[in-house]
Parts: C-alpha cells; structure tokens; sequence
C-alpha cells in the first residue's frame, strides 16, 4: 500500500499553506487560456454529477473553455476520454479516476504535450505525470466515523465489549486506505483492550473492500456476515464502520432484512461519508444510518478552480501538503480541506444552512 501510519504521515508535510510552481507556471504560462478537460468517475453517486457540474461552471465563468465528461464507472471509456481531450489540445486536465493505476500511459501522452494533471480527490497512482492533488484529509474522515461509534456508544465509560463489523471502498481508489486506517487506528486502543470484538476477524482492507462502492455488494456482505457470525442470541452487533453513504445503506437494508428495527437501541450505529440526500435523511428520521461525513464538494471544486487560474494567471497553485501522498513515484503536492461530522444534531446548520441540500431534497431523499 502507499501509506504508512499517521505518525509519518504528517510528520514533515505540516500544515501551513506553502505554494509549488507547477509545470504550466512563470513565463510559459502567458501563452495559456484555461482549456481543460474535466474527467469525472461515475454517475451512480450525487457527489460526482455535482462537482463536474460546479466545476464546468466555475471555469467557464472564468471565460475558460471546458470539456466535461463522465465515464459511468467504465475505466476504458475514461481512458479514450481522456486521450480526445489530449488531442483536443487541453491545457489542463482534472481527474477523479476510476481506477487510478489505470491512466499511466495516458498520462505519459498528456505530460508530452505539456498539460498539467490535477488529481481530483482520488491520487492517481503509477505514474509521475501527475502534477497536483487535490482532497480532503481523508485519514480524518476515518478518523471522525470511528469516533462517532467510541460516542455513540458510550465506549470510553462503559467496559464492553462492543461487536464491531468493518467495511472498506473500493481497492482500486487510493482514498479507500485512507479511511480506513483513520478508523482503525481510533478503535485500535479499545480492540487493544478488549472493548471492541471483531467476531468476523476481517480486520484488513481487502476482505472489508466493498468493489465499486456498491450498495448491493455492502448489503450481500452485510447479509453473510450476519448469517455466519450473528445467528445465536448471544452475539450482538453494535456497530458497522462504513466509509460510504452508498455502502451505508446497503449495511442498513441487510439489517434490517435480519430484524434489526431501525430507531430502536438494538439497532446498531453505522456510519457512512458524502452527506447524500437519502443518508441525511435516514440520519434526520433517525431510521438507520447516524452519521455521514460532510466534504462540502463545492469548497473543492472552487480549490481546483483556483489552482487552474493561479497557472494560467502565471503564479503556483496553492499546496498544504508535500510528504503524505505518494503515489509510487513521488509525493504530489497536494492541497487538502477538512471534512465535517454530521448528524441529527446538525444536519441543518452544515448541510441545510450552507444551501448544499435543502429540506425538501432531504424529505424526498434526492438531491
């Protein structure tokens, strides 16, 4: 994997905001007009549909001229997506992979034609033509749903022992890690101690890995570690660590199809990440899911914007990060912005109040 513990992570890269010449900087850029190609993953996910939207927006609105496409989870459609886009003649080009040790040659032919590669919050791997990242603290969002599960459930006063069942992303996006170290290295004191049991043992990122960041494989999961580790009176479920809304209620469905009664306090605390319209419901209602993650996408959008315009503008995009992302040739430089804690308590104020969604898209479970 390309990750070591926290400790190393942050160790030199600090947090102080420091700016990097990036290759289309200084003198050379004076000749560029903000062309980009914008490469986005998925359409099964809300997130994705309305960042290639926000951004499109935000760099035509910049006078940029903009191709945006959407690869349908489809890796060899990303691929000759992006090559039209290099032949096109971009200048720059935005990514949020599908598979990221997918592009390398690709990319190759890009850095040949002198295009700055902006990672969009999945680290492209393999390959040294990748200029940029840009995320979130990923290792926190791990770090913010194992904490709501030590809370929720009282484990700091209570001795336990509490039945925890992890699941992890796809292994084919380099965020998957991320997360799930952040949550295992905050439960890591109290399966130490003994508070927290994994009666499955599936403790490592593969056999927790959920491919594609499907709902209906989470849930076929959920569902057979219920029937094996869960069938007697005896062995109760307190939690599930779950990275993704989308995974989240694939967990939930296979809850309750097992009998757990969503609101009651034998249902069990899970967690999830991106504040989708159906998961902040479930989390207001109280009928499953507790807590998401909220990484307000548009923040992001405007940071990638950002660093294009201070390219073309002649000056270095900003960075906070030089020491925590390598992708098997080198530390990218990379820009990361904090994700939130949402639950029922606060919904309203970070998600509603900041106009990302409103109440009736929470109601009707749609963005």
């Amino acid at each position: 994997m390309h990750l070591s513990r926290r400790g190393l992570l942050y160790g030199s890269a600090g947090a102080a905001a420091v700016s990097l010449a990036g290759c289309g900087a200084g003198e050379e850029s004076a000749s560029l007009t903000g062309f980009t190609g914008i490469s986005m993953p998925t359409d099964t996910s809300e997130r994705w549909v309305i960042e290639g939207k926000a951004l499109e927006s935000n760099l035509k609105g910049l006078g940029y001229d903009v191709i945006h496409q959407n690869a349908k989870d489809v890796v060899e459609d990303q691929i000759a997506q992006i090559q039209s886009m290099v032949d096109e003649g971009v200048e720059f080009l935005v990514i949020a992979a599908i598979d990221n040790t997918s592009l390398g040659q690709v990319l190759a032919d890009a850095k040949d034609k002198g295009v700055t590669v902006i990672a969009y919050d999945r680290l492209i791997l393999e390959t040294p033509d990748v200029d940029f990242y840009a995320s979130f603290d990923n290792y926190q969002v791990g770090v913010l749903q194992a904490t709501h599960i030590i809370d929720r459930l009282g484990m700091r006063d209570n001795p336990g022992p509490f039945n925890i069942e992890l699941f992890s992303g796809d292994l084919g996006d380099n965020n998957s890690q991320y997360f799930f170290m952040g949550g295992l290295d905050t439960l890591e004191s109290f399966i130490y101690e003994g508070k927290v049991l994994i009666p499955s043992g599936q403790t490592e990122q593969e056999p927790t890995a959920t491919a594609g960041w499907s709902g209906d494989v989470a849930q076929t999961r959920m569902s057979d570690l219920l029937g094996e580790f869960y069938d007697d009176d005896e062995t109760e479920l307190h939690a599930v660590l779950s990275p993704y809304d989308g995974i989240s209620r694939g967990v939930v469905a296979a809850l309750v199809d097992a009998d757990y009664e969503p609101g009651t306090g034998g249902f069990p605390v899970v967690t999830g990440q991106d504040a989708e319209a159906a998961s902040v419901k479930a989390i207001k209602d109280g009928t499953g899911q507790t807590e998401t993650v909220f990484k307000d996408t548009r923040q992001l959008a405007h940071t990638v914007t950002d660093m294009v315009k201070a390219i073309v503008d002649g000056g270095d995009p900003e960075v906070n990060d030089l020491g925590t992302y390598d992708n098997g040739f080198k530390f990218v430089p990379s820009l990361l912005l904090e994700p939130v804690d949402v639950t029922a308590d606060n919904y309203k104020e970070v998600i509603v109040d900041s106009e990302y969604l409103t109440e009736d898209q929470i109601d009707a479970g749609e963005a």
